[in-house]
């Protein structure tokens, strides 16, 4: 086997890699995150993704082969490079191709801004103002945000007592989308003035 024949091999594996993860992506297949974590004293893996991406995974290994591969491939083949000057090249060109897709992945694709919580999205201890008063025993609307988007649901006094249009309250329950709410100054021991 010629160093054209190892490049093709290469490429063609990295191309290869490379369809497999976006059809495996379009079809919405994953396999398991493992991260290994290298130590001076010992190597272990986990599962799991608290760390964001690692550099080694199917996506970057199948950039790294294509790149390596495709530029050994024409530095052989048809510039006649020397072998270890094109193995070299082909090297920097395979971990730079590796380096932009992770960057890619990493920053753009995997951005730890987008990660929901859901505790950001729990209802009880939400403050608010109430749209629509809501009468003894019956039901209003409360406005509030969350998110750092304005929502708007029904509410009920969680003690049966009216609450006037303005109002700030607290939902101590929510329940089949209903917020059960207090006011705001009933809760601290503030009085409007």
């Amino acid at each position: 086997m010629s160093w054209s024949d190892f490049y093709l091999i290469c490429f063609l594996l990295g191309f290869l890699m490379s369809v497999i993860s976006l059809l495996a992506g379009a079809v919405d297949f994953h396999l398991p995150d493992v991260h290994v974590h290298v130590d001076l004293s010992h190597v272990h893996a986990d599962a799991g993704g608290a760390h964001g991406p690692s550099p080694f995974n199917l996506t970057t290994v199948a950039a790294f082969l294509a790149w390596f591969g495709g530029t050994g491939y024409l530095l052989m083949r048809y510039y006649g490079v020397w072998h270890v000057v094109a193995l070299g090249i082909a090297g920097l060109s395979g971990l730079g191709g590796a380096a932009v897709v992770f960057w890619f992945l990493a920053k753009v694709l995997i951005s730890r801004e987008e990660n929901l919580n859901p505790a950001d999205y729990d209802m009880i201890g939400v403050l608010g103002k109430v749209s629509i008063p809501i009468r003894q025993g019956g039901t209003g609307e409360l406005i509030f945000s969350q998110a750092g988007t304005r929502h708007v649901t029904g509410a009920r006094s969680d003690d049966g007592k009216p609450i006037p249009k303005g109002a700030e309250v607290v939902v101590t329950r929510y329940e089949q989308g209903i917020a059960y709410v207090k006011r705001w100054e009933d809760l601290t021991g503030d009085t409007v003035q």
